[in-house]
């Protein structure tokens, strides 16, 4: 299955951390073909009494069911000492799994597409960088979508 996630962190070296989850997926045995945007610097969502947050969005293939998949990429923030002490607060490590094939999965643990993600400009700018022509669950393509939001407060970090 082809899967997306956003990968978002803002404490002890974002970039840092943002690369070293990327070479873990590389490395990840149920990883294929993986491919990264390019990575941004945002203003945090929720409570403003953090740092930026470093943003970037990663394709790849994988034969893990959702559960399973999520299962890994939370072991993976656990590995980045992730710590969930308030909703949308500061965090090492946030890996969200944006979309599932064109699946639609609503269970208490998971819900795809990512119930946010069609108004967040730091999710739809680094997708835009990769899959530009995906069509959307509300019917546009990303880079539509991605002309109805602000994105200015995004900055331009690196190539990954």
């Amino acid at each position: 299955m082809q899967v997306y996630i956003g990968l978002g962190s803002n404490l002890v070296n974002p970039i840092a951390q943002i690369d070293k989850a990327i070479d873990t997926l590389q490395h990840h045995q149920h990883v294929n073909h993986l491919l990264v945007s390019k990575i941004y610097g945002s203003k945090p969502v929720g409570p403003q009494d953090q740092p930026d947050y470093v943003n970037a969005v990663a394709c790849f293939q994988t034969s893990l069911k959702p559960i399973e998949l999520l299962d890994e990429l939370q072991a993976i923030e656990q590995a980045h000492s992730r710590i969930r002490e308030r909703h949308w607060g500061p965090r090492t490590l946030d890996l969200d799994l944006l979309l599932y094939g064109q699946e639609t999965i609503s269970s208490p643990r998971l819900t795809v597409p990512h119930s946010f993600m069609l108004e967040r400009g730091f999710v739809m700018k680094p997708l835009n960088d990769i899959a530009p022509d995906i069509l959307l669950s509300n019917g546009n393509t990303v880079s539509k979508q991605l002309t109805l939001l602000d994105t200015s407060d995004l900055v331009f970090i690196k190539e990954r």
